[in-house]
């Protein structure tokens, strides 16, 4: 178990480390990442046991997002609720406030980020273990059902294809060539 001091130390580490790495990024998603990463340092600092980063798993990080569910802001119906399912109730309901999966899913991607821009092995990194994941997952389909939204992959947009309807134009590109028009005076 570690003593307070080294957790302090460690903390203290993540912190100007952080300050080192990420005070060149000052875009909104630079800003955010340090405040996630301030945050989730100041949550290992706080836990009891207080915890060092070196010691943290992927349980951790899930008792971290737990906590984090208190502070959501998203109706989540239970399997009980009359309006489970519906994407926009009627009325309202007794249904607990979470933090949105995609919240969540962004917030895991910005933290194994900072984690790795800190010093952070991504072969150790509790951010990405397999627990995270399939926490997430459960999630979004849990979420999905009790909702009635899909969190269905975003397929890519194709470029159009070029459909050629058989008339040419006479510079036989089938398009609109500019250097093939004559403007009459």
């Amino acid at each position: 178990m570690d003593s307070f001091a080294e957790v302090e130390s460690s903390n203290t580490t993540i912190t100007n480390n952080n300050n080192n790495i990420m005070s060149s990024s000052s875009s909104r998603y630079g800003n955010q990442k340090r405040r996630d990463w301030n945050t989730f340092g100041q949550y290992l600092k706080n836990h009891r046991p207080p915890l060092s980063l070196s010691r943290c798993s992927g349980a951790h990080v899930l008792e971290f997002l737990r906590y984090l569910d208190q502070f959501g802001k998203t109706k989540i119906h239970t399997t009980i609720c009359p309006f489970y399912g519906l994407p926009n109730p009627p009325a309202p309901c007794p249904c607990p406030l979470r933090q949105a999966w995609g919240s969540l899913d962004a917030l895991i991607g910005r933290l194994r980020a900072a984690y790795e821009e800190n010093g952070g092995k991504s072969e150790m990194n509790p951010f990405g273990a397999r627990a995270v994941r399939l926490y997430l997952r459960e999630v979004r389909d849990l979420q999905s059902k009790a909702r009635g939204v899909s969190y269905e992959k975003k397929k890519r947009k194709r470029p159009p294809s070029l459909q050629f309807s058989g008339v040419t134009s006479p510079s036989g590109s089938g398009g609109n060539n500019r250097s093939n028009i004559s403007h009459g005076v």
